[in-house]
């Protein structure tokens, strides 16, 4: 039951309830491979990476056979940048699931990852490295590093936090972006771990480089702070609301649209088509900007850490803003 339970919670996105029912199915069958694989995949989902690849392992250790398990753990794998462990992995994916062609087309782009980051340069600043193609690229790499620099110290400032290790950045072309991030058309970078930036065309500008850098960046500190837990529209609502001095573009889009409830916006919102994702950003970076106004970036800053630990969103947000979620939600409305 308690195996069915965490994978019940997994497809409803809840994955701390996945995580402690998996913890103590475990206890009562510590040899059940499932599991492990269970535990694995809401470790994963939580961003504990060391986390799932533990019990990945596990998994596969009790059930060789258990392919799921390599396939996730080849996940984790990649997204530590261990390209060759991961493409090692997932090849015995495609020998186990020769009919899968999804399998063989994530192998494939896999491939075209790893050998494009064998080829790319690597610049090092003060608080990130940035991976490029070609010489070509060298002054827009610069031009990165000295706006990424900018916004480390104006945003780490309001949270009074900073990132614990060196963020990787990846600038690729506006084709290797979507074949490797497999983003929305309207997305303008991702932030997996490592910022992925396509640098060609219109964030060759200064302004739109900075904001979108800004924006990546904010979500790299934020993960800092808390790798679970967070709903959508409280880490897409601080990157965006960060990313720059002015939210006239959030104002504008939703003077003629109806307000989504916060709790609407939990979902990803690279599920959402272009118009609906600009409403959900917009709402998003108003309420956490109100947010940041009212209560100060420290204690945002907690709050994230407390999420991150487990802690459920209304009783965090009632004991870090000193009110309750309902109530903040009520304000934005009037």
């Amino acid at each position: 039951m308690l195996e069915q339970d965490g994978f019940a919670a997994i497809r409803a996105g809840q994955t701390q309830a996945a995580a402690t029912a998996f913890k103590e199915a475990i206890a009562l069958d510590p040899r059940n491979a499932r599991l492990f694989l269970g535990a694995g995949v809401a470790a994963f989902l939580q961003r504990r990476d060391a986390d799932a690849k533990a019990a990945l392992e596990q998994a596969l250790v009790l059930d060789p056979r258990l392919t799921l398990a390599r396939a996730q753990l080849a996940q984790v794998l990649r997204r530590q940048q261990d390209f060759q462990s991961a493409i090692a992995l997932y090849e015995q994916v495609t020998v186990d699931l020769p009919d899968d062609a999804g399998a063989r087309e994530t192998l494939a782009r896999w491939k075209r990852e790893a050998e494009l980051h064998e080829r790319m340069r690597l610049a090092v600043g003060d608080h990130f490295t940035i991976r490029f193609e070609g010489a070509e690229d060298a002054a827009l790499a610069e031009k990165a590093l000295d706006s990424l620099d900018r916004a480390f110290w104006r945003i780490s400032d309001v949270f009074g936090a900073f990132p614990a290790t060196t963020v990787p950045v990846v600038l690729y072309s506006g084709e290797q972006f979507r074949d490797i991030t497999r983003s929305p058309q309207w997305a303008a970078a991702a932030f997996d771990g490592t910022i992925r930036v396509p640098m060609r065309g219109a964030l060759d500008q200064g302004e739109e480089l900075d904001r979108v850098l800004a924006h990546e960046f904010a979500h790299a500190l934020i993960r800092s702070l808390a790798t679970r837990n967070l709903p959508t529209w409280l880490n897409e609502g601080l990157a965006s609301a960060l990313e720059s001095d002015s939210l006239a573009w959030a104002e504008a889009r939703l003077a003629n649209a109806a307000v989504p409830m916060l709790s609407a916006l939990s979902v990803p919102f690279g599920r959402l088509t272009g118009a609906d994702a600009q409403v959900a950003y917009a709402a998003s970076a108003l309420a956490a900007r109100r947010l940041l106004d009212e209560a100060g970036g420290a204690a945002v800053a907690n709050l994230l850490r407390d999420l991150g630990a487990g802690v459920d969103l209304e009783t965090a947000f009632l004991h870090r803003i000193q009110r309750t979620l309902s109530d903040f939600e009520r304000s934005l409305r009037q």
